[in-house]
């Protein structure tokens, strides 16, 4: 079997694992905004402070997967890694200038408000989950496999790179 033959099946699964974190990524910046009690509650600002530091991390995490699987069986290029460890630094940055733009443009207490505060927890879980530590599972794992602290793959990769 080559390696070709061999990696096949962990290609394909980085190449669903990154078109879906493209995906997921274009249904938050379309879905969201069109609910019409966003706009009832001037709440565009906010969810907008809450939604990109979410877009931007799950679009890096589509790109790693793509990336990645490009380069089976090796690590990511080292440009690509020093990119990565930049991001690792920025990530918390984004995430604490878009909770001060979501604490000045707050809209109140509202439906609006448990959303954006909903958003904003998935765009800090997404970035610990990719840079620190693993907190995604298939639901029948979750409870057993989350509380072992696993290292991401994105993390062994800029190891080995």
């Amino acid at each position: 079997m080559t390696d070709t033959d061999r990696f096949e099946p962990l290609r394909r699964r980085f190449l669903s694992l990154g078109l879906g974190e493209i995906v997921a990524a274009a249904v938050f910046a379309l879905v969201p905004t069109q609910l019409p009690f966003i706009a009832a509650d001037g709440a565009e600002a906010a969810l907008w402070s809450a939604l990109l530091p979410l877009l931007f991390i799950l679009v890096q995490a589509g790109i790693y997967w793509l990336l990645a699987r490009h380069h089976l069986p090796g690590p990511i290029p080292r440009t690509t890694a020093g990119v990565y460890r930049s991001l690792r630094i920025i990530n918390p940055l984004v995430l604490l200038a878009s909770g001060i733009g979501i604490v000045v443009t707050w809209p109140g207490t509202s439906l609006s408000a448990v959303l954006i505060i909903a958003v904003w927890l998935f765009a800090v879980a997404e970035c610990v989950n990719y840079f620190h530590f693993r907190l995604s599972y298939p639901w029948s794992m979750w409870a057993g496999q989350v509380g072992r602290w696993s290292t991401p793959r994105l993390v062994r990769d800029l190891r080995r790179a």
